[in-house]
């Protein structure tokens, strides 16, 4: 991606749960999140290199239209990262959702949460994050495998993580889409883009991505252009503002 920022700058940071994107009650985050990332369709989750190419990737994505960004605990940095992003807007002026992935442990939740997160998401069942989501009422998508973590999971929180979900592949996600009719969905690990609809059509409520998105401004505007649908009508009415 470039080196230099684009895009619309600007200010805020992060609920009980709901299975379903698009029942959620004014006040819950984690409502409005899951509906923010059934719009989305593609979260794209960035390893970087440092917080400062963190921060920059970030700053391109939002500019193209991407609201929610998942970054990562192992990037060097990544707090001071979702600190210098969580305050800015998209390309719509709509604040930005910035969240953290990979996170395990007590310590990276607190630490994630401090620093303005607006998600938390782990690569497996983590009840050590799961009680501090709780606590504090953050949205948090639970990671899991195997069927019962993802039940589990959306048990829990109206939301799953399946990873690493190219073992299972779509006709895995249709499965569980089947038996879990209401819930969000977000397979991630070893997807291609050019493979995301594919993903969509077996009921994943967005994909995340985690390398493979363009370089060049136009065609990552045109990946989230394409894969977009309605949001809310509250953020109909911010990127109207």
């Amino acid at each position: 991606m470039p080196d230099h920022p684009s895009g619309h700058l600007s200010g805020r940071p992060s609920g009980h749960r709901s299975g379903d994107p698009s029942d959620h009650l004014p006040g819950d985050p984690s409502g409005h999140f899951y509906a923010v990332l059934a719009a989305q369709r593609v979260l794209p989750v960035l390893r970087s290199a440092d917080a400062d190419e963190a921060v920059r990737h970030t700053t391109d994505l939002l500019a193209a239209g991407c609201r929610a960004v998942e970054l990562t605990t192992s990037t060097p940095g990544w707090a001071a990262a979702v600190t210098r992003t969580a305050a800015l807007n998209d390309v719509h002026g709509r604040p930005a959702l910035i969240g953290v992935g990979t996170v395990t442990t007590t310590a990276q939740a607190e630490a994630a949460l401090d620093a303005g997160a607006a998600f938390l998401i782990s690569p497996y069942p983590a009840p050590e994050v799961r009680a501090v989501a709780v606590r504090r009422e953050a949205v948090f998508i639970e990671g899991g495998f195997t069927p019962g973590e993802i039940a589990a999971a959306v048990r829990a929180a109206g939301a799953a993580k399946v990873f690493p979900a190219h073992v299972g592949g779509p006709g895995f996600v249709r499965s569980l889409r089947a038996v879990l009719p209401g819930a969000v969905i977000v397979p991630t690990g070893g997807i291609r883009l050019a493979d995301v609809p594919d993903w969509l059509a077996a009921g994943a409520t967005a994909v995340g991505i985690g390398g493979g998105l363009p370089c060049d401004p136009g065609e990552l505007a045109a990946v989230f252009a394409g894969a977009a649908a309605p949001c809310c009508g509250s953020c109909d009415a911010a990127a109207g503002h």
